[in-house]
């Protein structure tokens, strides 16, 4: 009789630290599966977050494309895809042999590749982020200068004249990179305008 009871009891003792020993072994793994979720999530959260930052600096959506700061950005800063929509790009772009009377025709494989992306990111493509309150009150023809937008020219009607135009300095309200340091960028942000002797502008 003790030798049946030792030895169910030594069963029973078995199986429960079989038992126990799978039971912890499970909680384990259940613990590291939630710890490597949590740090995914984590991640993800994190990159979500930095993509979230630098559309809010950038204001645009639109990646840099190198092609298009060579051939333009020689001449003038480059100006990000989504200041314009579709019909102006396409109608600058057709247009280049009298490219505000210069004439910066392109082969014709450069052209597509640089239609192309202006297209994808143009203001009316839905990747110009921020940059698309640009639309607002926008004429019904299909203007190429981004300075005669009814946007742009409210949110640069109170800066004086002396302070761009007869500004040595700047020259002109075209040029968006004298005042906006990230203008290439697509970061027009009122609070990091510097005007080049004047210093910060204070709206």
């Amino acid at each position: 009789m003790n030798k049946l009871t030792w030895s169910i009891g030594s069963i029973l003792l078995g199986s429960t630290l079989i038992f126990g020993f799978t039971s912890l072994s499970l909680q384990a793994d259940s613990l590291f599966e939630k710890k490597e979720h949590h740090e995914n999530e984590r991640d993800d959260d994190d990159e979500k977050g930095e993509h979230q930052r630098q559309s809010r600096i950038s204001g645009s959506s639109s990646p840099s494309n190198k092609l298009y700061i060579e051939e333009c950005g020689a001449c003038h800063v480059a100006y990000p895809a989504g200041l314009l929509p579709k019909k102006s790009w396409n109608k600058i772009m057709t247009n280049l042999e009298n490219h505000f009377d210069e004439n910066a025709e392109l082969d014709a494989q450069t052209g597509k590749q640089l239609s192309s992306y202006l297209n994808r990111y143009a203001l009316d493509s839905g990747n110009s982020g921020r940059l698309r309150k640009m639309l607002r009150n926008f004429p019904k023809n299909t203007p190429v200068r981004i300075t005669k937008l009814p946007y742009f020219i409210r949110k640069h009607d109170e800066i004086p004249a002396r302070m761009v135009k007869g500004n040595p300095k700047v020259g002109s309200f075209s040029q968006c990179d004298k005042c906006h340091q990230g203008a290439q960028q697509g970061d027009f942000e009122e609070d990091r305008v510097k005007i080049p002797g004047f210093g910060r502008w204070e709206d």
